[in-house]
């Protein structure tokens, strides 16, 4: 016969082992969504919707020139960061490309601020371009330096911090325009930054309060951006 122990021991193993087979079955979908939605991608998205989808703030451009300035963007903001990770892995100054420790994110930060910086900079300069852009743009560069400075304390979500943005300048065009241009759009990230911070926790990378701290730090960024340049 079953002592009463073990019978409670095989309650506690049924009710536990249901919860750790769907989170390992979650982790797959949770992988491909935080490989999609990676902050530097989330860069390259906003980028895209705000040269050709928003109907109003590139309406002066035609294709090639909106295709130009998306490039630059990629350029810059995606493919240099990307390949500075790699080459950092190369000569050993960081253990894994997926940044999984705080000492691993230093310097990938610091190399993240320059392309962002220069990336404002050049914008800024170009009176051709919507200030909506450049405001983005120095929005993600305060960001990355509020994130360095927090990696001091924590390892805080750069997904999350990725979504923060993408939701505060949409907030920002909120604002700035009728509210009928970014509605939708505006919903649709909520929607997806519910879905990836959910997809961080999943997989195990970060506590709540890391996903929460870098949603907020993303949004207030690019509320003190349209401060200072619009």
């Amino acid at each position: 016969m079953m002592s009463s122990t073990s019978y409670k021991e095989q309650q506690i193993n049924n009710i536990v082992t249901p919860p750790v087979y769907n989170q390992k079955f979650l982790q797959y979908p949770a992988w491909l969504i935080s490989i999609l939605f990676h902050p530097l991608f989330i860069t390259a998205y906003v980028g895209y919707y705000i040269i050709f989808i928003h109907p109003h703030y590139f309406s002066g451009f035609n294709s090639p020139q909106r295709l130009m300035v998306l490039v630059r963007i990629l350029i810059n903001m995606v493919a240099f960061p990307l390949l500075s990770v790699l080459l950092l892995k190369a000569v050993g100054f960081i253990d894994s490309v997926l940044l999984k420790t705080q000492k691993d994110r230093i310097i990938p930060y610091i190399a993240c601020e320059i392309f962002f910086f220069w990336m404002y900079l050049v914008f800024r300069n170009q009176q051709e371009i919507p200030a909506i852009l450049t405001t983005f743009i120095f929005g993600v560069f305060l960001a990355s330096s509020a994130a360095l400075i927090a990696n001091i304390y924590n390892k805080i979500s750069m997904h999350a911090i990725g979504c923060g943005g993408m939701t505060g300048i949409l907030l920002v065009m909120n604002y700035a325009h009728p509210p009928s241009a970014v509605l939708i759009p505006l919903a649709l990230s909520l929607l997806i930054s519910g879905i990836v911070c959910t997809s961080r926790m999943i997989i195990g990378t970060h506590s709540p309060k890391e996903i929460y701290s870098g949603f907020v730090i993303g949004a207030i960024s690019q509320a003190v951006a349209a401060l200072w340049v619009m």
